[in-house]
């Protein structure tokens, strides 16, 4: 759980990174995870207008209420809300686009012609994962994980050299994921990234 200020802090840092990139995606983006962040609700009734929620849950039901409870939210903060791995449920609640996971990543293709104005994002782990997803018709990756995480404590993972290194070269626009706080954020404000994305970071 952060604090406020913690919170603020990151929010600029992304805000930041978004300009110098000249990016009109929204800046920072709060994924939900099962475990980590159980109720996201409370955590995007907080976030900075013209930011994005990627809602994670593996439960069907579970995903569509949770997502019916984030639409006022939404709506009165003017977010993105984006939908993993559940084309059919974003288009049946006018979300505004869809993540998806590796393994369902090549339907990009599919809903980027069916869809053309919904963002799409997909996880990326290299610089070829970029490509790839350039040429799947993604709109945007996550790059993971920059730094060290508490889900997944002792695996390797880029650092902010290697990370920006990426974001660069990058075909696509990248948000930064994993690891990534007020104070380790701070280690990216002179990269390409085109935001910031978190979970516990966020977690109010």
């Amino acid at each position: 759980m952060a604090d406020k200020l913690s919170r603020a802090k990151l929010a600029r840092v992304a805000w930041r990174l978004n300009r110098a990139s000249h990016s009109d995606l929204p800046p920072l983006v709060l994924m939900t995870d099962d475990e980590r962040l159980p109720d996201p609700l409370a955590a995007a009734a907080v976030l900075p207008r013209g930011s994005m929620v990627i809602l994670r849950t593996r439960d069907w039901a579970r995903r569509a209420a949770m997502a019916s409870a984030l639409l006022p939210i939404v709506r009165e903060r003017h977010l993105t809300l984006s939908i993993a791995n559940d084309p059919d449920l974003a288009r049946r609640i006018g979300a505004h686009g869809v993540h998806f996971s590796e393994a369902a990543m090549r339907e990009a293709s599919h809903w980027r012609v069916l869809r053309p104005h919904w963002i799409l994002t997909v996880p990326a782990h290299s610089l070829a994962a970029c490509a790839t997803a350039k040429r799947l018709g993604a709109d945007a990756v996550l790059l993971s994980p920059i730094f060290a995480t508490r889900s997944h404590p002792g695996e390797p993972h880029f650092g902010a050299v290697r990370a920006m290194l990426i974001a660069r070269q990058s075909p696509l626009p990248v948000y930064a994921l994993g690891g990534i706080n007020a104070a380790s954020a701070s280690q990216l404000k002179d990269s390409r990234f085109a935001g910031l994305a978190a979970i516990g970071a966020l977690h109010v």
